[in-house]
């Protein structure tokens, strides 16, 4: 009985190992970012030669098939940005080092504004938000661009995102850095995100009531059931669902809790202010469910809101295939939200 008892517990310490080790390193595959849009630690950095002034198109974006023709051969030249000027923000986490940014000049220095925030493991250089913030300053909106902590080329922390419950703090700071150096009133400040970017972005409104209007594009309003969901985008084996609680532990004992702070709770926070939810209905990343799982939620406030679920669109794709449509709207939102440049 003995040998016997000895061996069980042998057996289940060695399990308890492997379960943490396993669940040690599905929490690194899941939050691990890397420097210079690198999107994960040790690839190569992407979009390195991109700038607002001078910017293509990454070969990697998925061109599909459905996409009108006009799309697939998009013109950036009427979205340059040349005025813009190198900055340095501050997270309202006075832990967080600097964060580097681009300041686009809207049209006059009255002009209102609006902060474009990138993904996770994406930075300022990526075509994504230099699309979106080109459309914004055409229209003659300041923009502000700027790289959240450890990612891009703002400071280092841990080398990990937080599914934006802590980089909305470095969005806020951001804002907060428009309304000082611009003197702009914070009702002429906007955010606008992507993916990751979006879900702070969502955090950061939600949190501070003085945010005039918001912008997402491709963020989740779940993460229970986003993690998941992106265990089948990542092409892991459906036993990675057991590791799901293991590396939520190994989360909170590191000092970051992805479940600290609710999407939809942060959704519902913002009410009637100004919000609006994109979401591409081919999107295998975030999937469709989530626009429409926020926007359940802001029709507490506001009756018969409708997010724009578009048909031709993957993940953060919106305004690839879409692209005419895409800037009218997003002009008419900020427009309406935090008035006329």
């Amino acid at each position: 009985m003995r040998r016997v008892l000895a061996v069980v517990v042998a057996v289940a310490v060695v399990a308890l190992i492997g379960y943490g080790i396993g669940s040690y390193l599905f929490y690194e595959q899941l939050s691990t970012v890397a420097a210079h849009c690198g999107n994960r630690a040790g690839d190569e950095p992407r979009f390195q030669e991109n700038t607002p002034a001078s910017w293509t198109l990454a070969n990697d974006l998925d061109v599909d098939k459905d996409w009108p023709p006009s799309s697939r051969a998009i013109d950036m030249t009427p979205y340059a940005m040349p005025d813009y000027v190198e900055v340095t923000v501050s997270s309202r986490d006075p832990s967080i080092g600097p964060l580097s940014g681009w300041w686009v000049p809207g049209r006059t220095t009255a002009s209102p504004a609006v902060v474009v925030v990138h993904g996770a493991g994406a930075c300022k250089k990526d075509h994504v938000v230099l699309l979106h913030a080109g459309m914004l300053h055409r229209a003659g909106f300041g923009v502000l661009l700027f790289d959240q902590r450890d990612m891009g080329d703002s400071a280092r922390q841990d080398g990990r995102w937080a599914a934006g419950t802590q980089e909305y703090l470095d969005v806020l700071g951001a804002r907060d850095w428009v309304v000082a150096t611009q003197a702009l009133p914070a009702s002429k400040v906007g955010l606008m995100g992507n993916s990751g970017g979006a879900m702070a972005v969502v955090i950061a409104a939600g949190e501070d009531a003085t945010v005039a209007a918001a912008w997402e594009e491709s963020s989740i309003a779940d993460l229970n059931q986003a993690i998941p969901e992106q265990i089948i985008f990542m092409g892991l084996p459906d036993a990675a669902n057991l590791l799901v609680p293991g590396g939520l532990l190994i989360g909170r004992m590191l000092g970051f809790d992805p479940l600290a702070i609710s999407e939809l709770d942060m959704a519902a926070a913002i009410g009637s202010r100004p919000f609006a939810i994109v979401h591409g209905l081919k999107d295998p990343k975030s999937r469709e469910h989530h626009a429409k799982d926020l926007a359940e939620v802001v029709r507490r406030s506001v009756p018969g809101y409708q997010p724009w679920i578009v048909p031709c669109a993957q993940h953060v794709e919106a305004a690839f295939c879409a692209t005419a449509e895409y800037e009218t709207r997003l002009v008419d939102f900020f427009t309406g939200a935090i008035g006329a440049p």
